[in-house]
């Protein structure tokens, strides 16, 4: 039995098939199911967890060299809220863009992990190195 790391088997699952520039993508709870690529919804209640929390979470075991989110997030949360999300990132560049562009990278992704964040446009894709 799992006792450190990523617990949740099916979240694990996801990780373990992403390689060399491979996306994955991490979604508030309002972000549209995309049937073509693998969903994995740890949803509790509202705010938990946060994909603050999940980003949090895995960067430890991954090594991302790239993330994208949507222009309007910069746009529409208060800049604690992005300086938050500049922490969580650390290092990783991230790249942000109108969000039909973002959209348009989804399909391509290995996977989404749905949260329940509740922070508008808070969806971020990362890539791995």
């Amino acid at each position: 039995m799992l006792k450190t790391g990523i617990l949740n088997p099916h979240v694990n699952s996801l990780l373990n098939r992403i390689r060399h520039t491979n996306m994955l993508v991490i979604s508030d709870r309002g972000f549209p199911f995309w049937p073509m690529i693998e969903t994995v919804d740890i949803t509790l209640v509202d705010g938990i967890p946060t994909v603050l929390q999940v980003l949090n979470a895995i960067t430890p075991y991954y090594d991302f060299d790239q993330a994208y989110m949507a222009n309007e997030f910069l746009a529409t949360n208060s800049e604690k809220i992005r300086q938050d999300f500049a922490t969580a990132f650390g290092k990783i560049p991230v790249q942000h863009e109108p969000h039909i562009e973002f959209k348009k990278r989804v399909p391509h992704a290995i996977g989404l992990i749905r949260t329940a964040d509740t922070v508008p446009y808070a969806n971020m894709i990362l890539v791995s190195g």
